[in-house]
């Protein structure tokens, strides 16, 4: 019998929907693998098909679709190495997630998912079928044992297939980033292989789907749980892990350990993955925004041309009599620092135009928020016009502390395709700006040095949708309102809770009351980079009409 045995791992970018190109893109990895002498070429979970297909993959013919790409992939891949790869399984009525094996032609072995998830983004039990427990399956020398993401976070599924004799474990995987979510992930499987005794090899996907980004960072651990290998984040890799039958079992050699960067580098470049994904699977190549001259904007269109490239970012900056002068000395600095084009266009005229018509109904009553909001759809009204026009997608640039109170106007500024900073707290925006200043990678396409100018960082955040105005004037400082928001929103604690941690009760209360008058808004919002468990939309859904407040 052989005494060792080599796996090829393709953490790869798959898009929903595009069964073909994903099928290609496998075939040219395993011709890779077959020139490697690779005994098993892997990808990650429901890799045909694309990651998540939400309820798209329940309308059978596009499950019969998948599965027909994945027999035609076995017959054109039959001379070389096999094939693990996700998929949909429909039989009758049943739908199962699960992973195929494939080799010399056919379909060898079907594993199926037991643990189906139901929580934070995931609403897997809506979708499948759970199925039992599935036992390993053999390639060559070697028996594996796959559970597929989920099973492998419970400890019966990996002993189930260790008792039915498994070597190995291969996890497939389609796991979201989240702040933190990297270490979560080693330390469970970490248990797995304590528990088990066997090496383990955890295969994520990566790429922008909608809201999520999948983060790679794939790793393979021996047992007792020391790391061999470990593949980059938020990039496409495919290495092959060499395994060498001992007296104790099979174990990894040695391979590639990427280094592992902070939770402010990971975010950021989970926006920029999140939104060149978004729009290149969209079938955009370009982005327009509105440049206020404000430190949100500027953080946008810095994200934008790392994505996309500055000369694919189309700044425009829509002054009124409230504009100062600093926002557009401040716009026309960050736009130039980037290298990205900018163009002013003055609501003055429409502004004029929108005011007359409305001087008629609004006789004898004062000005108010309504002629503040007015200002902000003109903006948004010229800025969808834009686009329309020269086929680029409009950014908004909202960040999360203002999507949480309301603080945005609907059919205004929040007008928009996608929105990267979504879910970043202002406060985290602050500190986001001063670390891309501070630093340049190669997956940046933007240039290196301080693109966001202090000045736009330090000022007072303001509208300017009237004299004087800045966000303080409604809102508390924002490491307060943030130290509020996280609370309500992210921990889901209660009013009481805030207060002993010491915070106002009176602010807490309209903070809370914000937030849940707000939910209307959210609804309609543009989609936007899941940077949290908690970021609005799948991992936190509430209702739009909601009379309930804390009572403490």
């Amino acid at each position: 019998m052989p005494d060792h045995f080599r796996l090829t791992l393709a953490q790869l970018n798959p898009v929903v929907g595009a069964l073909a190109a994903n099928a290609a893109a496998a075939r040219a990895i395993w011709q890779t693998a077959k020139q490697a002498g690779a005994d098993m070429v892997a990808f990650p979970e429901m890799y045909i098909t694309g990651y998540q297909t939400q309820d798209l993959v329940m309308k059978p013919a596009f499950a019969h679709d998948a599965m027909a790409a994945l027999h035609k992939l076995a017959q054109e891949c039959a001379d070389g190495p096999a094939i693990g790869i996700g998929g949909p399984h429909l039989q009758g009525a049943v739908l199962s997630n699960a992973y195929y094996v494939l080799e010399r032609g056919r379909v060898s072995a079907v594993v199926k998912k037991h643990h189906l998830p139901n929580s934070l983004v995931f609403d897997e039990k809506r979708l499948f079928t759970a199925a039992d427990i599935s036992g390993p399956f053999r390639v060559g020398p070697m028996v594996i044992g796959a559970p597929i993401c989920e099973d492998a976070w419970h400890e019966d599924v990996a002993e189930a297939q260790e008792e039915s004799g498994a070597q190995i474990l291969l996890v497939p995987n389609g796991s979201p980033h989240s702040r933190g979510r990297h270490d979560t992930r080693i330390n469970q499987m970490v248990a797995r292989v304590v528990e088990s005794g066997l090496p383990l090899v955890y295969l994520n996907l990566v790429g922008g789907q909608d809201d999520q980004v999948f983060d790679g960072a794939s790793f393979v651990l021996n047992p007792g749980g020391a790391m061999t290998h470990l593949l980059p984040g938020f990039e496409e890799a495919v290495i092959h892990v060499d395994f060498t039958e001992t007296d104790d079992g099979w174990r990894a050699n040695s391979g590639i350990l990427a280094p592992m960067p902070d939770d402010l580098e990971r975010d950021y470049q989970a926006m920029v993955l999140g939104t060149r994904d978004y729009l290149h699977k969209s079938g955009f190549q370009r982005v327009l925004l509105g440049l206020s001259g404000g430190v949100d904007s500027a953080l946008v269109a810095t994200i934008a041309a790392d994505a996309l490239g500055p000369e694919n970012v189309h700044c425009v900056m829509l002054p009124s009599e409230f504009t100062s002068a600093h926002s557009l000395e401040d716009a026309a600095a960050v736009a130039a620092s980037l290298g990205a084009r900018l163009d002013e266009v003055s609501i003055a005229g429409p502004r004029t135009a929108v005011t007359e018509a409305l001087a008629p109904l609004f006789t004898g009553l004062a000005e108010d928020v309504t002629e503040e909001n007015i200002q902000s759809r003109l903006r948004g009204l010229l800025l969808m016009a834009l686009s329309n026009k020269l086929g680029a997608m409009l950014l908004t640039t909202g960040n999360k502390s203002e999507v949480a109170v309301g603080y945005a106007t609907i059919y205004g500024d929040m007008n928009g395709g996608f929105n990267p900073i979504k879910d970043l707290y202002k406060t985290r925006v602050f500190a986001t700006c001063r670390w891309r200043n501070a630093n340049h990678r190669a997956w940046m396409k933007g240039p290196e040095g301080a693109v966001i100018p202090p000045r736009v960082i330090d000022k007072p955040p303001s509208a300017e949708l009237r004299e004087d105005q800045t966000d303080q004037d409604s809102l508390p400082p924002y490491d307060a309102l943030d130290a509020i928001l996280e609370g309500l929103v992210d921990r889901d604690l209660s009013v009481e809770d805030l207060v002993a941690e010491g915070h106002d009760r009176a602010t807490v209360k309209r903070i809370e009351h914000l937030v849940y008058i707000s939910e209307w808004k959210r609804f309609q919002s543009a989609p936007g980079v899941r940077l949290t468990t908690r970021a609005f939309w799948l991992d936190r859904r509430y209702p739009m009409v909601n009379q309930w407040r804390d009572p403490s």
